[in-house]
């Protein structure tokens, strides 16, 4: 199980991403227009989210494929 340990990693940081982006939230100015400071944690959220389901993707192929061999 310390294989997975590499794929749930990258999805937890996707997590704490968005839930750090949700807890500072945005600043609305006096004319209307919205502030957000922390809009780049979006996007590393949603790449951390893409490189730990390609990677689990990866370990469990691989896995199955040692296992057939095997």
């Amino acid at each position: 199980m310390k294989k997975y340990l590499f794929t749930t990693l990258p999805i937890c940081l996707g997590i704490l991403c968005l839930v750090t982006k949700g807890l500072i939230g945005d600043e609305l100015m006096a004319d209307g227009t919205i502030v957000e400071r922390n809009f780049f944690l979006i996007p590393l959220s949603y790449l951390f989210f893409l490189s730990g389901i390609i990677s689990f993707l990866f370990v469990a192929i691989l896995s199955r494929k040692t296992n057939i061999a095997n």
